[in-house]
């Protein structure tokens, strides 16, 4: 009888020894649960802020090169440029004394790596009513030009250039109306060089503006304003009796738009490479 209640207090505390042991490791595994998932969150949040550290260090080292490329920019903002052009007066391409005493016109420009520009344009006179006489008309008519500008300051916004061009430099109109052609004063013009001080307002953006003074030189302007009458006398076409003078001042003003910088360097296609990358992710 003993044996058998010694037998059975063995194995009560050995039962009670196992069930303390399997709560134990319950416990243990409760509380190692938990602390797994910190550790990943943990590990997460470091490869996170590691990922937004090196774009970070992407985006900066891609700003200064941004910056850089800027300044190349900046150092010379006339490189290789195409420009259209639209504008009135002496360069869109003639004044006149007559009418709106100026022509409306248009044309194209390509300034070289050495600042140096070459430009034609051709342009319209208007036709319409003379201001001066009631009743008679004004003829229109075309003009052209072509030349060559030369330009200093590459790193200010603002320009200063020098011009040579030849082409129809100024016009007027014949003082006698034509009766068959419904009282018409006839366009007379004249071809001759012209010389221009510029002022030009031009960077990296496509905008251009242009303000011209200058002074023309016309041979033939006697020639071109004079005629003979039925005495055989040489008589002015024009209300001025020493007809259109072979020199005289001139002016215009051009906007324009002007394409990027062709041939670029390493430097700027790697900008415009990267404004392409990140206009694309946006």
């Amino acid at each position: 009888m003993l044996k058998k209640v010694c037998i059975l207090f063995f194995a009560m505390a050995v039962a009670s020894f196992a069930q303390d042991d399997f709560a134990s490791s319950d416990d243990e595994g409760a509380v190692q649960t938990p602390a797994s998932y910190e550790d990943d969150d943990g590990e997460s949040a470091t490869n996170s802020r590691a990922a937004d550290r090196a774009k970070r260090r992407e985006f900066e080292k891609d700003q200064k090169l941004d910056e850089f490329a800027n300044n190349i920019r900046r150092r010379d903002w006339l490189k290789d440029r195409l420009i259209f052009q639209l504008g009135m007066g002496s360069r869109q391409p003639v004044m006149g004394e007559t009418g709106l005493g100026m022509g409306f016109g248009f044309g194209a420009e390509y300034i070289t790596r050495w600042h140096l520009g070459l430009y034609g344009s051709f342009g319209f006179v208007p036709s319409g009513d003379d201001p001066d006489f009631s009743d008679y008309k004004l003829e229109g008519g075309t003009g052209w030009k072509v030349g060559l500008n030369y330009y200093l300051f590459p790193k200010n916004p603002l320009h200063l250039g020098f011009s040579v061009s030849y082409g129809t430099v100024y016009y007027d109109h014949d003082i006698t109306a034509d009766e068959s052609n419904d009282y018409t004063r006839e366009l007379l013009m004249t071809n001759g060089f012209q010389f221009d001080v510029l002022i030009t307002y031009l960077t990296n953006e496509w905008y251009y503006l242009q303000f011209a003074i200058g002074m023309y030189y016309a041979p033939d302007a006697h020639d071109d304003s004079h005629k003979k009458n039925m005495q055989g006398e040489t008589i002015s076409r024009v209300i001025d009796d020493d007809g259109i003078s072979k020199f005289g001042l001139v002016f215009g003003i051009t906007i324009g738009f002007a394409l990027p910088e062709f041939f670029p360097d390493a430097t700027e296609i790697r900008r415009r490479e990267r404004e392409k990358k990140y206009s694309e992710e946006e």
